[in-house]
Order: structure tokens, then sequence, then C-alpha cells
């Protein structure tokens, strides 16, 4: 008994070509264009990605000190915020449309939005 069938090489087949489809839909939204900086989910900056930019937001920690945004051409990053684990400053440099960083204690998140967004919203 063949342990492959030609049924089996079918179903192998459409995997393999949905996988394609949702890896290059994923991958091929394009270049980011702006970067948006959320504030307790309102839009409080918007930033182009052809410059340099720094900007520094009081956020809910505020008495701890602020949140730092850096942006350069074609990318983004949470530079410095007062929040105890700084997951959102290890994110690091932020270069795909879509991609996002939450500093959920601060309140803050940085979303680089492209041709097509990705996402409507971003919710703590």
């Amino acid at each position: 008994m063949k342990a492959v069938r030609p049924g089996d090489w079918l179903v192998i087949a459409a995997g393999l070509l949905a996988t394609a489809a949702t890896a290059a839909a994923q991958w091929g939204r394009g270049a980011p264009a702006m970067a948006q900086v959320r504030l307790d989910g309102r839009i409080v900056a918007e930033l182009p990605l052809t410059g340099t930019h720094r900007i520094a937001l009081d956020g809910a920690l505020a008495a701890r000190g602020q949140t730092v945004i850096e942006v350069e051409p074609g990318r983004a990053r949470i530079a410095a915020d007062p929040g105890p684990r700084q997951y959102c400053v290890q994110q690091g440099w932020l270069t795909r449309a879509g991609s996002v960083a939450v500093c959920a204690p601060s309140h803050i998140s940085l979303q680089l939005v492209g041709p097509d967004g990705a996402h409507d919203t971003v919710a703590f």
C-alpha cells in the first residue's frame, strides 16, 4: 500500500499555496508612510517617516518620566519609557507597515501606517 496517494498530494499542494498567499499578503503591505502616536487611544501625533523627529510625551506614568519616540527615515521606535518592564523599548526599530509597539503602563502606542493600514485602531 502506498503511503501517499494522489489526493494527499492535492491537499499538500493546496496547503502550500494557501501558506504562500498568506505570507505574500502579510509581508507585501508596502512601505510605511508615517508613524502614528496614540495616548489613551487618541492620536496625538502623526510623524512622516521621511525625516528625523524626536518627541517626548507625558503618559500615565508621567510622575516617573516621559516616553520618548524617535523617527528616522523609514523607521520609528520608542527610545525610552518609564514603565517597569520596558517591553515597548525592547521592540526596537519598527520598519513594516502595521507594526505596533505598545507601552501599556504609560497608555502610549506607536504604529507604522502604510498605504493600506493593517489595523483600524489599537486598544489597551
